[in-house]
């Protein structure tokens, strides 16, 4: 069980009526709290919990419509994100409790100064390298159109300015990352066909695809549900149409793709995972057809080649700059 769930069970008399979990794990706590629904916006911690304890999580950008009279807020990496969790769910919260659990070294004890916003904040409980706080909401805030959060930046391309809509905690938020910056410069000569962006972030890559392949079957994927909301509002605001899905991982994308793009991510929460990223590399074959291209970005330091190799056959380094490679391969 994650260790910040096994805190909450050690206070489990606190949590025995109506209650929101927002961001819990994808372990067993809702067994253990008969009382508690769920609130995810990780595709794959939605798809394990609705498999044990279907009907009981919900998945989305927005409180869901449940009742509750208490919540639990599972720190996020984002503080942002967890600014926009904290205003969401204390302005349904007045004179009832609220509280704030996480890992230390993610960063618990400065988020839960964000507490003092709504009323007295306390420590409740400090073990497994976690603490949990809990407020009582005395100054109910009124609630923030998530839209109204985002951040918005234009981007100087050789083809014109693109619009990018960023909402908190998705992957660089309010900027563009390095890696994106240099993939962005590296799109000719795209083969014709579907085009997959993967762990598409705010939309960049994928709209800048779009306007200059407007004849492209484009798909937007990631597994996080405040990256296809961005996505979708990126997308919006450039006047173009693609799909936008959540799933977990490359097992949740089209087949007879004839290009996938990626900046794949390395990172959940603060700890660092490659498993996205590396079962996007070995599985990349059975979402190519015959002559599809893989063409991704990633940190020099990270060894893809070798999985793309075992997967495609011959990669070659596209480009590369500022601690960063362009890998390509095309399907035999």
């Amino acid at each position: 069980m994650d260790p910040r769930s096994e805190v909450l069970l050690r206070q489990a008399e606190l949590f025995q009526g109506p209650l929101l979990l927002a961001g819990l794990p994808a372990d067993d706590l809702l067994g253990h709290l008969a009382g508690a629904n769920g609130w995810s916006w990780h595709a794959g911690d939605q798809a394990q919990l609705d498999s044990r304890f279907a009907g009981r999580s919900h998945h989305g950008v927005t409180v869901p419509e449940v009742p509750f009279e208490a919540a639990v807020l599972f720190l996020p990496k984002s503080r942002d994100l967890a600014a926009y969790l904290l205003n969401a769910l204390a302005s349904r919260l007045g004179g009832r409790e609220l509280y704030l659990v996480g890992e230390k070294r993610g960063g618990i004890e400065g988020a839960a100064k964000q507490l003092h916003a709504f009323g007295t904040p306390r420590k409740l409980d400090s073990a497994r390298h976690c603490q949990l706080w809990k407020v009582t909401v005395e100054h109910a805030p009124e609630p923030k159109a998530l839209e109204d959060l985002a951040e918005r930046f234009e981007l100087p391309l050789i083809d014109g300015p693109l619009q990018v809509v960023s909402l908190p905690g998705v992957f660089s938020h309010g900027r563009l990352d390095r890696g994106t910056a240099l993939l962005l410069e590296h799109l000719d000569h795209l083969p014709v066909g579907p085009v997959l962006d993967f762990g598409c972030g705010a939309g960049v890559l994928g709209a800048a695809v779009k306007r200059r392949y407007p004849d492209s079957q484009l798909t937007l994927l990631d597994v996080d549900a405040f990256a296809v909301a961005s996505s979708r509002l990126t997308l919006a605001a450039n006047g173009l149409e693609a799909e936008v899905i959540s799933g977990d991982g490359i097992d949740a994308a089209p087949s007879e793709l004839a290009v996938i793009l990626s900046n794949p991510p390395f990172h959940t929460g603060v700890h660092t995972n490659y498993h996205a990223s590396e079962s996007l590399l070995q599985k990349s074959r059975d979402h190519l057809r015959k002559g599809g291209e893989l063409r991704l970005v990633a940190n020099s330091f990270l060894r893809y080649q070798p999985l793309i190799e075992n997967a495609l056959g011959t990669c070659t380094t596209r480009a590369e700059a500022n601690g960063f490679r362009i890998y390509q391969a095309t399907r035999a």
